[in-house]
């Protein structure tokens, strides 16, 4: 199967003379034309079947028709009045609407904001104002976001802070607990323990409890090669949170919304009702707008004008977001995600039989993270596999892409059908036997691809 990128070849050459080379990760010569569910066409013409979900921002599927009208009624309406200094009612419904499906009992409100990194930002102005306290633990290989708060709490590649520093202090960083790479004989509950060892060492040594505000987590680290930790770990953080008056906060952007089997990735951890949580990417489909979701005594903690922005809980982000959740609830995707993720995990582990450079194989609903190493005994990164299956994918109809170098993302969305599925995994495993037969060239330019 031959695919053409003339025009798209062209187009972004063209885009080179104005498009700051910060603002993208490089991957292939792909210009988006159209969307549907879960396929994408650009604009030579070629369809692809989209394992990515637009970085899990369109878990409803693109384009959803739902959500399309939703988007059409209410622009014929209003576009946009600020929120920061009156009221409309998409914003009114959608806050009562998440204090409501947010986890735990207590009472909870809500903030809205344009992207996942400014909920982040605003979890830590909603920490320090509550307890009164500076510091922030965040975790190694942490994605939160790029503006300066939440790339403060990242701690993912120095190529996003490399030049643009400092960062924002009182912010330290402790390891997340790794299971793929477990000391030998180690059960969860041991690696649990022994990472929840490392987590206290720091307040041990260096930082006391009392003066730090909050503990963000990634239910699932997203960007890190989703990975998850093990339940006991969480808990034990949890735990120690209460103990010391410490907030609990919970970055659900990437996780959330049905991505992982459950509404919310935090739910994974059963008993941890979080005290500040994040939401962005698909909570409107894609369409700009985030939120910070805490119980309401924290969130009464900030004045007024504290968080606010112009263009937040804009009326047809806002519309969007209602039909996105109700789509969400009345297919069940949660469930079915869950459903989904074990079928693609079987089928991995199969092919993990034959191809044992499949390391490892982490599925959490359709929230997958395939590691790729040299040999299943070194577990040493292998980025040039990884390469070859995302470029092979791509030229065969399929686009997926890296994690960490060489972790394959799959995060189709969520309304993906099982014939399209088993399609996609069928290329996938052309691609491993054509790389196992090194059959497979990637071009110099696209050598460097990924973070």
């Amino acid at each position: 199967m031959k695919i053409n990128h003339e025009l798209s070849d062209k187009l972004i050459e063209n885009e080179r003379h104005y498009f700051s080379s910060a603002a993208r990760i490089e991957y292939f010569n792909l210009v988006i034309e159209s969307a549907h569910n879960a396929t994408l066409t650009d604009v030579d013409g070629n369809t692809y079947l989209d394992l990515l979900a637009s970085a899990s921002a369109a878990n409803v599927g693109h384009n959803q028709p739902t959500v399309v009208e939703a988007i059409q009624k209410q622009a014929a309406k209003l576009i946009h009045y600020t929120p920061g200094y009156f009221h409309h009612q998409p914003e009114q419904i959608l806050a009562e609407r998440l204090s409501k499906m947010a986890p735990g009992s207590s009472p909870k409100k809500v903030s809205f904001g344009n992207s996942g990194s400014d909920a982040n930002d605003g979890i830590i102005k909603y920490a320090r104002a509550y307890t009164k306290r500076p510091y922030v633990v965040s975790f190694i290989n942490a994605y939160h976001g790029s503006t300066f708060g939440a790339l403060s709490l990242s701690a993912l590649t120095t190529n996003m802070s490399k030049g643009v520093g400092p960062l924002l202090p009182d912010v330290i960083h402790v390891p997340f607990p790794d299971l793929y790479r477990r000391n030998e004989g180690e059960s969860d509950d041991d690696v649990a323990n022994r990472y929840f060892t490392y987590f206290k060492q720091i307040f041990d040594h260096y930082l006391s409890p009392e003066e730090t505000a909050c503990v963000i987590v990634e239910p699932i680290q997203g960007d890190a090669g989703i990975i998850k930790a093990p339940a006991l770990y969480f808990n034990l953080v949890y735990d120690f949170c209460r103990q010391h008056g410490i907030l609990f906060a919970d970055d659900e952007i990437n996780q959330g919304l049905g991505r992982s089997g459950h509404m919310w990735g935090i739910e994974n951890y059963p008993g941890i009702e979080p005290d500040l949580i994040s939401t962005g990417k698909s909570l409107a489909s894609g369409m700009p707008l985030s939120a910070v979701i805490g119980k309401s005594e924290i969130m009464d903690s900030l004045a007024s004008s504290g968080h606010v922005f112009t263009t937040a809980a804009n009326p047809v982000c806002c519309a969007a977001s209602l039909a996105t959740l109700d789509i969400l609830e009345k297919q069940n995707l949660a469930a079915k995600s869950l459903k989904d993720g074990f079928y693609v995990k079987k089928k991995f582990t199969e092919l993990q039989k034959l191809y044992p450079t499949i390391g490892d194989i982490r599925m959490f609903g359709l929230n997958g993270g395939i590691e790729l190493v040299d040999n299943p005994h070194d577990k040493n990164p292998n980025p040039e596999l990884a390469n070859k299956i995302i470029f092979y994918a791509f030229q065969h109809g399929v686009l997926l892409i890296t994690l960490g170098g060489n972790v394959l993302r799959f995060q189709p969305p969520l309304t993906i059908t099982r014939a399209e599925l088993d399609h996609a995994l069928l290329v996938l495993k052309k691609a491993f036997k054509a790389a196992h037969n090194n059959q497979i060239q990637i071009p110099s330019k696209l050598q460097a691809m990924g973070w």
